[in-house]
């Protein structure tokens, strides 16, 4: 074989391994995600109608936007709902296509949501409480089970209309806090941030971040 078509069969078989390495990396099998940026107004998403155009505006970003994104947000009061009524029957998987679980149940028992498996719609890290800055306090709402965490104080910074005094319950993506009991290892109910604001959720380890399911 000459040199010209040694040239041309090397440069197909590089051709395909580009194509086979961007293949793996494309989103369209991703039904879960952590948002890479938070709406840059503290716990003011916008009410749930405003988290859930965030989660699908990011999914789109990323090449997976014709899927229906709802982000995983409980609200109070009248007309309250429950983030796990709210985002599909699963099953759910990152953007590498590592499953995070096959149901409801599985997502509030045993589920793969951590540092490594759990990433952003771009396939990249979230910063845990190893890193700097830290970034593992996903906002959520809820207790462990996915219901509404109810109480005399505010648990969703308004249903997430606040950005100043308030507080909203929060999660931990990397499952690690400061002590090794179940709220600190908890992803989606470990505890009220120290307020609304960027700063606030910023000040307990946070950056305004949510967690998206794909609903279909």
């Amino acid at each position: 074989m000459n040199k010209t078509k040694l040239g041309m069969v090397a440069a197909v078989v590089l051709l395909m391994l580009g194509w086979g390495a961007g293949a793996q990396m494309q989103p369209s099998g991703m039904t879960f995600f952590i948002t890479s940026a938070g709406s840059g107004k503290g716990a003011d998403l916008g009410g749930l109608a405003g988290a859930d155009k965030h989660c699908q505006s990011l999914a789109a970003a990323a090449g997976a936007g014709k899927r229906t994104w709802r982000a995983y947000l409980s609200t109070t009061g009248s007309g309250g709902v429950n983030a796990r009524d709210r985002i599909g029957k699963g099953p759910w998987h990152s953007a590498e296509g590592r499953l995070i679980a096959r149901n409801v149940a599985e997502l509030h028992g045993l589920n793969n949501i951590n540092r490594t498996f759990a990433l952003t719609e771009k396939g990249t890290k979230v910063n845990g409480r190893a890193d700097s800055p830290n970034t593992h306090d996903i906002l959520t709402g809820s207790l462990p089970d996915g219901r509404v965490a109810t109480g005399s104080s505010d648990t969703t910074c308004g249903n997430w209309t606040k950005s100043g005094e308030g507080a909203a319950m929060v999660g931990h993506h990397d499952r690690w806090g400061l002590r090794d009991d179940a709220p600190s290892v908890s992803w989606n109910s470990s505890h009220p941030s120290r307020g609304c604001s960027q700063d606030n959720l910023r000040a307990s380890g946070g950056a305004g971040l949510l967690y998206c399911f794909a609903t279909n």
